[in-house]
């Protein structure tokens, strides 16, 4: 039985380098970035691993490089207005934006079925995306080349690009009301890569305050915030 080729992206890496500015020493970790895992699972005989990895370590590069930067900016804000503004800076929208500049979505590696059906501009996908492409930047090139590339480009964006902050607001509530600051748990995921779902849910202490589904971990958790605040009657 002949093995299927596999497809290509739209354009290839070497454009995608220059596209970010920073020439790889490790030219596979920007393939991983870009390998989502419907291309892995299709064509497993090419061994390829998919970039969920390097979107789980660019998420945790994400949170420290906005947390860094707005302590360092915003010396008089709270807590909550720092994590608030935070939020704004990491959530889907945001990031999908910024892979939109970039056009990751032409450099993805995609199963038949998921660019069939509009995988390459998903806003999830594209999300996910532009955060296993910051981890694999944060491999190769340090900190520090990781952070200018976040914020060189979310300077950039024409406007703020922000949902409405449940999280932030949640927080500022748990806070005045229990004295601690609500933490959430993905305790649920289902689905096929290009759509899968989870479940947040947040507490406060051990209580739990509300749950949420949603397409990535961050929307579930401002699904599961919206749904706390509901029960708490703000």
């Amino acid at each position: 039985m002949p093995v299927k080729a596999a497809p290509v992206p739209l354009n290839g890496l070497q454009e995608l380098e220059q596209r970010i500015g920073i020439a790889f020493r490790d030219p596979t970790l920007l393939e991983e970035a870009m390998t989502h895992s419907s291309y892995a699972n299709e064509y497993p005989q090419l061994g390829r691993r998919d970039n969920e990895r390097l979107e789980y370590l660019g998420d945790a590069v994400l949170q420290l490089i906005t947390a860094e930067y707005l302590y360092k900016i915003r010396p008089s804000a709270h807590e909550g207005e720092l994590t608030q503004t935070r939020s704004a800076m990491v959530n889907t929208n945001t990031l999908a934006s910024l892979a939109a500049d970039l056009e990751l979505g032409n450099y993805l590696y995609l199963g038949k079925g998921v660019a069939r059906t509009g995988g390459r501009g998903q806003k999830s996908l594209l999300a996910n995306a532009f955060e296993s492409t910051l981890g694999a930047i944060f491999l190769d090139a340090g900190y520090d080349a990781a952070y200018h590339f976040y914020l060189g480009r979310f300077r950039a964006l024409p406007s703020p690009v922000q949902d409405e902050n449940f999280k932030g607001r949640l927080q500022q509530v748990v806070q005045e009301r229990y004295g601690t600051t609500p933490y959430y748990d993905i305790v649920a995921s289902q689905g096929p890569g290009h759509r899968r779902e989870y479940l947040a849910v947040v507490y406060a202490g051990s209580e739990p305050l509300g749950k949420g589904n949603g397409g990535t971990k961050q929307a579930a958790e401002q699904e599961a915030a919206k749904d706390a605040l509901a029960q708490l009657g703000v």
